[in-house]
């Protein structure tokens, strides 16, 4: 017999504390981690997920983590069938395993009801795709975290070099990490040897392991309180609101069928104008995004793994359906993706892929909106800037013998402007919306032999239009390691700016500059592996403003009047 549907005051309560515990799992990560790319930068995410993998609640971090970090869950769920105990904890990064890039590691912690001795025999369940799980089984606490250094041929988990998947970090498909409530040494000391920071790399995983076992206490209390089947019928209920409350708006649209196109510069080894093709089909209440079309697959590592692109599609739609609708399974269920394999947005097996959460994600969600700006003009926004990443590692003369790796938040692109309003200036790229930031100046110059000559908004990098991109960054940044250094890069953006939007203009490029104190200045290309970097040598980065919306001959006078007071133009 069904479970009986809570009361509506008790379902939104229960909604609440759903999202309460992923947020303070949030909390919990970004004071105890290690790292700047995780306490200062926040490139993490967490997720609530049921026994089906279905997602729950998410924080507010980074929507392309969140998006994909179901196909995490179910991953663990079909490498141990039947086989998970109180107390486990399973440990995964593999793009073709649940993850989405490798410098991601994901923790899956499973939440059972009740405990459940060591001793009990555990029978496999049947396969749980069918809908029939371990009955015990209730929750999922699912935290992604971005790593410092996941090895690979060079520092800082991205290499532009690379042509496949071998090249850009060790591989973990879904592993039992621990077990009893404590994890293997063993494990996480061959895991740790694996990265050029192991310390970093320690802490954020303990601080990984801490957060989602923190989920998991939060949760059982509440499965104390109102038991699992209460907890069951509210979750259904919660999918079921939010499906409904997608379908309205998506229903409003007008039916169709549009196209959009979004141009990736180039992937580092000769491919250039890498195009994302959307199609986009819109009848009633669901929408069919095809990215049949887009080019094939490159050498680079633009290439995007599948749960990565059903994530950016799920960002696409996300940004626009109203805030106050629930971002979980049930929103994306109007939702169908396809794409081909041997493709951009779905590379084969092998193919190199970890720059893809940047791009091709933000190409992706451009050429769907793009697609459904005909559909629902209100809601459609201009591009967001692209992402133009340095990782430097060396050695700081503070602290002798000890290097480290750091990598460039500053200076970030501008978002989109939007029926409503002006782009907001430094919010980052499509991708994070926002969930990325670039913390504090004064205390990357305290843990990195780093000197901030500048760092400020960057006039006439927005593009124009009724309402105007959002600008980008200028940042000077003088090196002041003891002895060379050595840089990467890993972005796009520098040929292509975001898009403007039903009439608005593109927000200007990227632009990078390396001054060396003793050579000639020289531009950065977007993908490259072994700068040289000296004491004293400048990188000077001025990057891209978000796109336009609407015709430029709408603006406001008094509009463009307050941009030249301001000296944005």
């Amino acid at each position: 017999m069904p479970n009986a549907t809570p009361d509506p005051v008790t379902l939104a309560v229960l909604e609440n504390r759903f999202r309460a515990v992923v947020e303070e799992m949030g909390e919990a990560l970004l004071r105890t981690a290690t790292s700047q790319i995780l306490n200062s930068s926040r490139d993490f995410s967490i997720a609530l997920c049921d026994a089906r993998a279905r997602l729950v609640a998410q924080a507010d971090h980074i929507p392309v983590h969140v998006g994909a970090m179901p196909f995490a869950a179910q991953a663990v769920l079909d490498a141990f069938p039947g086989q998970m105990r109180p107390g486990d904890t399973f440990l995964l990064n593999d793009p073709w395993h649940g993850g989405s890039h490798l410098p991601d590691l994901t923790i899956v912690l499973p939440v059972f009801d009740g405990p459940r001795r060591d001793s009990d025999p555990r029978p496999a369940a049947p396969d749980h795709r069918d809908g029939n799980v371990d009955p015990d089984l209730v929750f999922l606490c699912v935290v992604r975290a971005h790593q410092s250094d996941i090895g690979g041929a060079t520092h800082g988990g991205y290499n532009p070099s690379a042509t496949e998947i071998w090249q850009e970090g060790i591989r973990i498909p879904p592993i039992r990490l621990g077990e009893g409530d404590t994890l293997r040494e063993d494990l996480v000391a061959m895991l740790a040897l694996n990265t050029r920071i192991a310390r970093d790399f320690r802490g954020d995983l303990m601080a990984m392991w801490g957060a989602a076992r923190l989920g998991a206490k939060r949760l059982q209390a509440l499965l104390a309180s109102h038991g699992a089947a209460t907890l069951a019928a509210a979750t259904d209920a919660i999918l079921d609101l939010a499906e409904a409350h997608a379908r309205r708006i998506i229903g409003g649209w007008e039916d169709g069928t549009w196209q959009g196109v979004a141009l990736l510069d180039d992937d580092g080894h000769g491919a250039e104008d890498i195009a994302i093709r959307a199609t986009v089909t819109k009848r009633g209440d669901s929408l069919t995004v095809d990215l049949t079309d887009s080019d094939p697959q490159t050498l680079g590592f633009v290439n995007s793994s599948w749960p990565n692109t059903v994530s950016a599609v799920r960002m696409a739609l996300a940004y626009l359906l109203d805030p106050e609708v629930a971002k979980n399974d049930g929103a994306f269920r109007p939702l169908t993706v396809l794409a081909r394999e041997g493709t951009v947005v779905r590379a084969a097996p092998g193919a190199a892929v970890t720059l893809c959460t940047s791009h091709c994600s933000n190409e992706i969600v451009e050429a769907v909106v793009k697609a459904l700006a005909a559909a629902c003009p209100d809601r459609a926004m201009g591009g967001w800037g692209r992402r133009f990443r340095i990782a430097i590692q060396g050695e700081d003369p503070r602290r002798p013998g000890r290097r480290f790796v750091w990598h460039l938040f500053h200076a970030r692109p501008g978002g989109g402007g939007h029926a409503q309003g002006d782009g907001w200036s430094g919010v980052g790229e499509w991708h994070s919306a926002g969930g990325l930031k670039f913390g504090s100046v004064e205390m990357a110059e305290a843990r990195f032999p780093l000197f901030f000559r500048r760092h400020e908004f960057l006039p006439g990098s927005a593009g124009d239009g009724q309402f105007r991109g959002g600008l980008g960054g200028e940042l000077e940044l003088v090196v002041e390691t003891s002895g060379p250094a050595r840089a990467n890069t890993a972005g796009d953006g520098a040929r292509h700016g975001a898009a403007g939007m039903l009439g608005g203009q593109d927000g200007a490029p990227h632009r990078y500059t390396l001054i060396p104190r003793q050579g000639t200045p020289r531009d950065l290309r977007t993908k490259e592996t072994g700068v040289q970097l000296a004491p004293g040598d400048v990188i000077h980065v001025r990057s891209g403003g978000g796109g336009g919306w609407g015709d430029p001959a709408r603006r406001e006078p008094a509009a463009r009047a307050a941009d030249a007071a301001e000296g944005v133009v």
